[in-house]
Parts: C-alpha cells; structure tokens; sequence
C-alpha cells in the first residue's frame, strides 16, 4: 500500500529557511511542498489541497496575511490549518495574524523541535486523521507512521483508499457521514468519484477488518460511521 502521507505547504521565499523546515518536516514524517511567492502557492492549493500551511508574512509578490485572508475567503480552502512564520514578533501583527484566520503564529528565529511540536498540535485539534499518533477501536489498531492496520496484534492487509477510510472514520468515532461527506473529505471534492463507490470501499474495508467489521456501522437513508457500541 502507498504511503498515505500528511503533506504540508511551506510558504517562504528564504532558501536557508525552506530547507531548514524541510528537513524538519520530513524528519517527523511529513511530505513538503515549497512555494516561494503567495502565487505560486496558491496554484499548489488549486491542484492539490495540503492538510496544513506554514506560511510567511513577507513574500516576494504580496503579503503572506493577503494569501491568508484569500483562504479563509474560499469555502473549499477556508478549513485549512494554516500557522504564520515570520520575523514580525510585535503583538500588533500577531493580532492582526490572528484576526485574519492564523490558526497559530512562529516567529523567526523558531526551534524545529517547536514547530515539529507545534504542527501536531494543531493537526490533533483541527484534522485528526492527520495525526501521527496510533488510532485504535476494538482489535483494530492502525499506526499513521508507518500505515499499517493491525487486528488483534497482527498486520492486515487493506487497500488504500480502505486505509483512509479507515483512518477518518478512527478520528471521528461515534460520527455519521453521508457518502457526500466521506468523498469530500476522504478523497477531496476535486476527485471525479460517484457517491455509490462509497459503498463498494465500505464493504472492501469490512472484508478486510474481517471479524471486526461490524465497527463499521450503516445508518439508514443516511451514511456510515464508526462504533464500538
């Protein structure tokens, strides 16, 4: 199965500074992208949404507050976590940061131990099945750093797209989602896939769970969700 990676959007235009959050990113588990200007950014955004952004307050095109404010602007895009990296430390621009929709706020010089730190705190609070630590119900345990399944101590195998079913419906426990809602926030609204193909990854993910697939509980004229009840 492929790695099902959480990717974050580093937004900076300092090479030295990338790189160094780069390797940061990546030694905790992460997949990066690196834009240097609030455009090219927001093109990344348009073909692939990220689970979070660190982004800069001073960019080459316009201000990394602006990028922001045109996020939180966007139903599709208003929900993403997004933490502001900058040398601005006076509590007036960290207020009007805030203000604009930061979920949090790094100044420069940063500790990457903290902002390692910092990143999964808010991917506990904002996105959970973007988390890193193990996820578990019943038998079923499933651990995001390497993405494997275990049931009853022993690794399964599962699909992909079974695996991230999977991991949301252990994130959001005792939680009913329609199809739509499962395709939206599993696959992305921007993937081309029939409300019905739901159904088909809910029965592959019960197979797979095999005695333990009664976790995975259907609630009539509405959707599925998890239960250990």
């Amino acid at each position: 199965m492929a790695a099902d990676k959480t990717t974050i959007l580093i937004v900076e235009d300092e090479p030295s500074i990338a790189a160094l959050v780069t390797f940061t990113l990546k030694e905790a588990g992460w997949n990066t992208f690196v834009a240097g200007s609030a455009g090219e950014a927001w093109e990344f955004i348009q073909r692939r949404m990220p689970q979070l952004v660190l982004l800069d307050w001073m960019l080459p095109d316009q201000s990394g507050l602006r990028l922001l404010s045109r996020i939180r602007a966007d139903r599709q895009l208003q929900d993403i976590p997004v933490i502001m990296l900058t040398a601005k430390s006076m509590e007036e621009d960290k207020i009007a940061g805030l203000d604009n929709g930061a979920d949090d706020y790094i100044t420069k010089p940063f500790s990457p131990r903290e902002l390692a730190a910092r990143i999964k705190a808010l991917l506990r609070r904002k996105s959970p099945e973007h988390a890193q630590s193990l996820m578990s119900a019943g038998e079923v345990t499933l651990d995001p750093a390497s993405c494997t399944v275990m049931l009853h101590g022993q690794k399964i195998d599962i699909g992909h797209a079974e695996y991230k079913l999977l991991k949301f419906f252990l994130a959001h426990p005792e939680r009913v989602f329609s199809r739509g809602q499962l395709l939206d926030k599993v696959w992305g609204d921007h993937v081309a896939i029939e409300e019905r193909t739901v159904d088909v990854h809910v029965l592959r993910l019960r197979k797979a769970l095999k005695e333990a697939e009664s976790l995975i509980r259907t609630v009539r004229s509405v959707g599925y969700m998890l239960s250990e009840k």
